[in-house]
């Protein structure tokens, strides 16, 4: 069960950072965002994980986001922040940097395949009820200002 034991750091829990990215894209008017399906976790996650040695948080996002989700051509809008909690494992406390990403791209396969089974398309504003907390409400909150980059009109 998710609760807010997840986004409380226990004492001496090492750090690790993280990056990801929010994809969307637009069909018939509406802005659509990808998230993936995880094997270890029932609910959709959004495409994310673990900076490299030498790598910006931005390099890792993309990177991530082909790994997980397939897709290689990504347009990037700007940064949506940071968000942090315990990983899944509750073994380290992570710090995630989220971009906003745009994308043609439809139809892709998620390269993990053996941790992410699939990559499916959520309107903005109707999103599955099984997400992290911290991922819907990035996504909530920030609702407005996407729609409006995305669909040319600056909301920085």
């Amino acid at each position: 069960m998710i609760d807010e034991q997840w986004y409380k750091r226990p004492d001496g829990i090492p750090e690790a950072v993280s990056a990801g990215g929010v994809v969307v894209r637009v069909e018939d008017g509406q802005v659509m965002v990808a998230l993936i399906r995880e094997q270890s976790y029932e609910g959709y996650v959004l495409p994310k994980g673990h900076v490299d040695r030498g790598e910006s948080v931005e390099e890792a996002a993309r990177r991530e986001i082909e790994e997980e989700a397939g897709f290689t051509e990504l347009q990037l809008i700007r940064s949506m922040g940071v968000r942090v909690r315990m990983n899944y494992r509750r073994t380290e406390w992570k710090t995630t940097h989220y971009f906003l990403y745009r994308t043609e791209q439809v139809d892709v396969v998620p390269t993990d395949v053996e941790n992410h089974e699939v990559v499916d398309w959520f309107p903005i504003h109707r999103l599955p009820v099984m997400m992290w907390p911290e991922q819907k409400a990035l996504l909530g909150e920030n609702e407005h200002r996407i729609v409006a980059m995305v669909n040319g009109k600056s909301n920085r």
